[in-house]
């Protein structure tokens, strides 16, 4: 019974790190788009397109249910593909909607009217396509009313992680939260809007402040997966194994994996 887990480079690997650990019963296929990565900097169209070649090559491989573990892809591809190219036998989910859930405190089936929440002015800092789109705020709005939405594009961070320089990554942190500040000085609560950040989220809650609540994906995103499969555990599909595929070099996306994770991760080319 497997899951499929995508990204588009490493970043996914938060997620699956969480979700494993959650749901140890599971198998999971992850499939990294190393050769077309980073998302962030590319157009919705291109966006989509690698997102359902993606996606089909995970189908492939026995999982009913895949996990966007990126936020560029569910914000620029994932409402569209619903619209448009799942068959009824599989299901596509985002990283989204946990995160909207904790800070809205509904779940998403709730289709109550927009009401006031605690929290009122938001700091979001994603990948500059993840800005673009919107998404995050529109799906936002849907749920909540009087929140007040900042943005950041945080250019450079997933490139600086993905190089395993997490040196010039905290710079880009630092800089990008400095930057965020100056249009939103005293934010209440911070978005990490891309699964590469939660390993800088030490550097992110430091620049921010202690006060400043910082909401990460990987936990929220495995519990939303555990409640999902106890009520669909049809969608567990079909596979029996766990593997790493990637469309880079093998060689090199595992050494980066397993610096990322600090422990051994071995891919094979997809």
């Amino acid at each position: 019974m497997t899951v499929g887990i995508f990204d588009s480079g490493l970043g996914g690997l938060t997620v699956l790190d969480a979700v494993a650990k959650r749901l140890p019963d599971v198998d999971f296929v992850y499939y990294a788009d190393s050769a077309h990565a980073p998302y962030g900097v590319r157009d919705a169209d291109d966006i989509y397109d690698l997102t359902t070649k993606a996606v089909s090559a995970l189908w492939d491989q026995g999982c009913d249910l895949v996990i966007l573990a990126c936020n560029t892809a569910s914000a620029a591809a994932l409402r569209r593909m619903q619209e448009s190219c799942i068959p009824t036998d599989k299901r596509v989910l985002g990283v989204f909607v946990p995160l909207i859930e904790a800070l809205t405190e509904r779940d998403w089936g709730d289709n109550s009217p927009p009401r006031e929440v605690e929290v009122k002015h938001v700091a979001l800092f994603a990948t500059p396509a993840t800005v673009s789109s919107r998404a995050f705020q529109r799906e936002l709005a849907f749920r909540a009313i009087g929140v007040d939405v900042e943005a950041q594009a945080c250019g450079g961070v997933v490139d600086a992680i993905e190089d395993g320089d997490l040196i010039l990554a905290e710079a880009l942190v630092r800089s990008h939260v400095d930057a965020l500040k100056r249009k939103m000085p005293t934010p209440e609560a911070a978005i990490l809007g891309c699964t590469h950040y939660p390993l800088m989220e030490q550097e992110f809650q430091s620049a921010l402040g202690a006060d400043v609540k910082v909401y990460s994906q990987a936990n929220l995103v495995a519990e939303s997966l555990a409640d999902y499969l106890e009520r669909h555990p049809n969608m567990r599909g079909t596979g029996n194994v766990s593997k790493f595929l990637t469309t880079g070099d093998p060689v090199q996306v595992s050494n980066r994996a397993t610096q990322f994770l600090r422990r051994k991760i071995a891919f094979e080319a997809a």
